[in-house]
């Protein structure tokens, strides 16, 4: 395709020089680009990147504008429209649920972190951004997810399967949908085959990313969940004091053990930010998680202050991300979900071989 002295291969060869700071590579070579168009010096194309959360997104529409325009004789326009289409790891030899791309695990290693809160307003933040998401309340014994998300309507059963409630645009499943207030005294095989039922007997359609908040501790939902499906990755939910963090440990050593990969570690009521002064309290500590994280060679996803407003959203139903994006709590959350959808698309690219990539 060309038109004068504009051609595709040398738009592409100008396009060479925008990297993809997470992969490492160029965008030509990762095959981001899509449909480009030449007509006279105007110049469009896509660029698909790995998840529509993607952090930076504007930084690389620009890159990509301003290399075609200042690399290729002739361009007096550049049309960039940014897609995006997330990838799914290969798991071969696993059970998958079908249409769904990638499992994202949210533990802690005790209750109380606001392990719960952080799941919700991540899969709120990953379906805003565009992401076909669903949440699974896997606490069976203490399910907060109806509360959090105050979805309409209960779980139907249709062919068999289960149909998911939806709030927020997020696909949504709990036992407390089905308990109501009475709670689930269940042994161990009880809840093994409940959690299975919640992961492979839902209609969960076509989903980029599904997010699972287990109990805390390491007990029996965290081995079903690992043993019956295919996990992309956790993130472990900690509060900066040592004791929080000694805990969560064990968390993040079971999920080794089992062979998950850690996506990150996220550090909530990291500090308290008066309403009326400004001034910081870390009441709990600070750092801890970051400082445990560069210990371990993790990423560190980020830390959300303690916040009033989380906890009234979270009771009204509608995670802070949502319903006060640019407060600092929400602004919080949106930044951690944007380097999860990263450390996501990490692990699908170090997965895929390189001629794949390349074809």
């Amino acid at each position: 395709m060309s038109n004068g002295v504009i051609t595709e291969s040398s738009v592409l060869d100008a396009l060479r020089s925008v990297m993809d700071p997470d992969l490492g590579r160029d965008i030509v070579s990762l095959n981001f680009i899509r449909n480009m168009k030449i007509e006279g010096g105007v110049v469009s194309f896509d660029v698909n990147l790995t998840t529509p959360a993607c952090p930076v997104k504007d930084r690389l529409r620009e890159q990509s504008r301003q290399a075609v325009l200042s690399g290729v004789p002739g361009v007096i326009d550049v049309r960039v429209n940014m897609t995006a289409e997330v990838r799914r790891p290969p798991a071969l030899g696993t059970n998958r649920i079908k249409g769904v791309k990638n499992i994202i695990a949210v533990g802690s290693g005790k209750g109380g972190v606001g392990k719960s809160t952080v799941a919700a307003n991540i899969a709120v933040a990953l379906a805003k951004s565009g992401a076909r998401t669903g949440l699974l309340d896997a606490d069976i014994y203490g399910p907060s997810i109806p509360i959090m998300m105050r979805s309409v309507g209960e779980p139907e059963m249709k062919d068999q399967l289960i149909q998911p409630v939806e709030a927020h645009g997020v696909k949504l499943m709990s036992m407390g949908y089905l308990s109501g207030e009475m709670p689930l005294i269940w042994r161990g095989p009880m809840a093994h085959k409940a959690v299975q039922q919640s992961l492979l007997g839902v209609n969960w359609g076509e989903l980029d990313y599904l997010v699972v908040d287990l109990p805390p501790g390491t007990g029996d939902v965290h081995l079903t969940l690992v043993q019956s499906v295919p996990v992309t990755g956790a993130v472990i939910v900690s509060t900066p004091q040592d004791v929080g963090l000694q805990i969560s440990m064990k968390t993040f050593r079971m999920f080794q053990q089992t062979k998950v990969p850690i996506l990150g570690i996220v550090e909530n009521m990291s500090s308290y930010v008066c309403p009326h002064c400004g001034k910081h309290d870390d009441i709990f500590g600070h750092g801890g998680a970051v400082r445990a994280a560069e210990a371990l060679g993790v990423p560190f996803l980020g830390e959300i202050p303690l916040d009033a407003a989380i906890r009234k959203h979270s009771d009204g139903g509608v995670p802070v991300v949502l319903a006060e994006p640019d407060s600092p709590s929400g602004l919080a959350f949106a930044a951690i979900t944007g380097k999860l959808a990263q450390q996501i698309s990490i692990q699908a690219f170090r997965s895929i071989p390189l001629t794949i990539l390349e074809d």
